[in-house]
């Protein structure tokens, strides 16, 4: 049986559980693929520590030129997550004439351009199921099963931490604060979780499902990100009793005027399909003129899941060398820049959290703003919890165009009664 050879850089969680997974499903995989995946060298600043595997000592070095300038190597996984370094490693191993199978969707989100043309000026290819999604297999649901459809709208909750965050507010009621806290000592979150709670990371994979499914590169810097750190505790309660969840979106939509694409936190009712998925889970709903719609459930990260997804590109990748074709089907296109729809431009309905001075007429006020902006309310709440004479003015809006909301918004925080900027969340119906 052919072997096919692996040089593996970054020996990290994921790496760890690449190994455990290719050594205990050798059989399987050969059988499959038509050939034996073998790890041929293991390159990290780190050989030494216990992962709960033993390997060889001889296929172990800290020098990842040694994996990038072996011709005898034909597929390298990049699963270092250095910003500096993997960049660099992925071009060697394409102008070397390999395969590359990466999970680092920052990376490829922020340089993808100049990663996917050397990959195409190489003839080889970049796999990459395991940047979006953990061990759902949505890329080449897009790229291959979708591949007959015009995908018109993608919504997914793709980052765990944040989903596990608002899931245990929901809950048990506690603060955004005890949920990081939780989330931290559970190892679901990082110590500076800023990427996730900040929408960076959702915003980088939605990148690359936006590019996939919509026909050309996403530019990162024109997606518009808000994160969930100004969520409380008390909008929990408020819009689950209007009948909502709160999710952390990445939504990405075909309109006339271009593609929308944006990150940030969302009502969704709780009869939607993405409602009712917690915890470090992710799921990824798709819509096609043909396919209807659909959802992808699982586990977003951690060693099993991601390693699943990096284990299928690996044997993607064999059967291309083995049938000779290096390129890879449905592949994202950077020839051309995604027409993006301008921003501000969608239409929506909003809840709207305004902290204001208990005294007559303040909402009186806030309605004539909202009213001379074209924006109508749909409902108001009142709370009576008091904290130094300030309540929370709860509003729910018929839909609104973005511009028209902001500067509202705006002219309601300049109000004297008004203590605080307003919170606004956006609902996807």
């Amino acid at each position: 049986m052919k072997k096919i050879k692996i040089g593996l850089i970054g020996w990290g969680t994921v790496g760890t559980g690449l190994v455990k997974l290719l050594r205990r499903n050798s059989g399987l995989i050969s059988r499959r693929l038509g050939a034996q995946l073998v790890i041929s060298r293991i390159a990290d600043l780190d050989i030494t520590r216990d992962r709960g595997i033993k390997v060889s000592p001889s296929i172990l070095t800290r020098n990842p030129s040694l994996i990038l300038n072996d011709p005898g190597i034909d597929i390298v996984i990049e699963l270092t997550g250095d910003p500096n370094l993997s960049g660099e490693f992925i071009l060697q191993a394409l102008r070397g004439g390999k395969q590359v199978v990466t999970a680092n969707k920052a990376l490829l989100a922020e340089s993808g351009k100049i990663l996917f043309k050397a990959a195409e000026e190489n003839n080889r290819g970049i796999f990459f199921e395991a940047s979006v999604g953990g061990g759902i297999p949505i890329i080449k649901v897009i790229r291959e099963g979708l591949a007959a459809n015009k995908i018109t709208s993608i919504l997914g909750i793709i980052n765990g931490t944040t989903n596990y965050i608002l899931s245990r507010m929901s809950e048990d009621g506690i603060s955004l604060k005890e949920a990081l806290s939780e989330a931290q000592k559970s190892g679901y979150a990082e110590k500076d979780p800023s990427l996730d709670l900040d929408g960076i990371d959702s915003a980088h994979k939605l990148v690359l499902l936006s590019s996939l499914a919509f026909g050309g590169w996403a530019d990162l810097e024109k997606i518009s990100v808000e994160g969930i750190n100004n969520i409380s505790a008390e909008d929990i309660v408020y819009t689950k009793g209007l009948g909502f969840t709160i999710k952390l979106l990445a939504v990405g939509k075909q309109t006339s005027a271009g593609a929308d694409l944006r990150v940030h936190p969302t009502l969704i009712s709780h009869q939607h399909l993405l409602s009712s998925v917690n915890g470090v889970f992710n799921a990824i709903y798709v819509e096609g003129h043909y396919s209807d719609q659909q959802i992808f459930q699982g586990k977003g990260a951690g060693e099993g899941p991601t390693a699943s997804a990096v284990g299928a590109d690996l044997i993607e990748a064999g059967r291309n060398i083995l049938s000779g074709d290096f390129i890879v089907p449905g592949r994202i296109s950077v020839e051309n820049d995604l027409k993006l729809a301008p921003k501000g431009g969608i239409e929506c309905r909003h809840y709207i959290r305004i902290p204001a001075v208990d005294q007559p007429g303040v909402l009186a006020k806030i309605a004539n703003i909202l009213g001379s902006g074209n924006i109508s309310i749909a409902s108001v709440i009142q709370s009576s919890r008091r904290k130094s004479g300030v309540v929370p003015v709860i509003l729910m809006t018929h839909k609104a165009g973005e511009l028209s909301m902001a500067k509202a918004l705006k002219r309601i925080s300049q109000l004297s009664e008004v203590k605080s900027s307003p919170l606004r969340i956006r609902v996807e119906d």
